[in-house]
């Protein structure tokens, strides 16, 4: 949403670090994305519908992107930028005072960020982050809550070490064999993918040869990389997943967006950052981007089915997980377990 409201050098920076084209597509691609999202979405309460009769997911894949732009009242925001948010990302504009209470502006964003991930991100913006100088906050909040193609047993869940730092420390081990399990070897790492109900949305786990292999696997980590993971070919994979729980703090991102080469949005060096298509620009009045804040909390755990004799996969040492959009190749999460208690 930023990034289509910005001009001249800045635009081409935060092309170049966000790897978009430069050519005013990425409005309607992100629109044409969330739409196969959605589908995907209402395929699945069809199959809890059909599973009554022929067995399947219990439940639906839940899925809620939510956009919207805080803006401050009275501020000449441009027509063409908030109808471009509100069709292509579904961003509905709410005007907020942060001159006036920029405590309640805070409080009020961060309620809307919880209510739309029920519940399960609180607190994004940190006190005293927001003042009287904030014009706008582009808030995108998404929920996904989806159940397994094939549940685990609960019964199969047992502790098992797994190399933390690379020593063994025993954590709950979801343990399944599957026909439909995607599997595929590369050099230093093997990569098993479980699908969700409905085969639209895979679970991938990249896993390094080597305990301590994570920082080396994540070098050689790329688009093209990710992106053939949607197409393994299916094997018969006896796994051994962690459950896990990741609920880190807030983290602020400006610095490492800076160090990519996104200097002007941040307004460095004093004066360069240009966003006029979000509002007019002046020497004296103009938008730059402050801070960038990202929260997540991701929980993978399972539940009910049985198992026979295939490839083997301990998921013991600290790997790469991604939730991955087959259809699109997109991956939705990317992020890696070094500790999962």
């Amino acid at each position: 949403m930023t990034f289509a409201g910005a001009d001249g050098e800045t635009r081409n920076e935060m092309a170049r670090v966000l790897h978009f084209p430069n050519d005013g597509h990425v409005p309607a691609s992100f629109f044409a994305l969330q739409q196969s999202l959605e589908q995907m979405s209402a395929k699945t309460e069809e199959l809890v519908k059909d599973s009554k009769k022929f067995g399947g997911p219990s439940e639906p894949i839940t899925l809620n992107i939510a956009n919207r732009l805080f803006a401050q009242k009275g501020y000449h925001f441009r027509e063409a930028f908030l109808s471009l948010v509100k069709q292509n990302f579904g961003g509905a504009f709410e005007p907020i005072d942060f001159v006036a209470d920029p405590v309640a502006a805070t409080q009020r964003i961060n309620k809307w960020v919880a209510d739309q991930t029920r519940d399960r991100i609180r607190d994004l913006i940190p006190r005293g982050a927001l003042d009287k100088t904030t014009r706008l906050v582009l808030a995108n909040a998404l929920y996904l809550k989806a159940p397994w193609a094939s549940e685990f047993s609960q019964n199969a869940t047992q502790r098992e070490p797994f190399f933390v730092r690379g020593a063994p420390v025993d954590v709950p081990m979801m343990r399944k064999t599957d026909k439909n399990f995607g599997y595929g070897r590369r050099e230093g790492f093997t990569v098993v993918s479980l699908p969700y109900a409905g085969n639209d949305l895979q679970f991938v786990v990249v896993l390094p040869d080597d305990i301590n292999g994570l920082r080396d696997l994540e070098s050689k980590l790329s688009d093209d990389v990710l992106a053939s993971c949607a197409k393994l070919q299916k094997r018969d994979v006896e796994l051994h997943l962690p459950k896990f729980n990741l609920e880190p703090p807030t983290i602020t991102l400006a610095k490492q967006f800076e160090t990519l080469g996104m200097k002007t949005a941040f307004d460095q060096p004093k004066g360069s950052a240009n966003f006029d298509k979000i509002a007019p620009r002046t020497p004296d009045d103009y938008l730059y981007i402050s801070q960038i804040f990202h929260k997540t909390f991701i929980a993978v755990d399972g539940l009910t089915s049985p198992p026979p004799a295939p490839i083997e996969v301990k998921v013991d040492r600290p790997f790469v997980y991604a939730i991955q959009h087959v259809p699109s190749r997109v991956c939705l999460f990317l992020g890696r377990v070094t500790d999962p208690r």
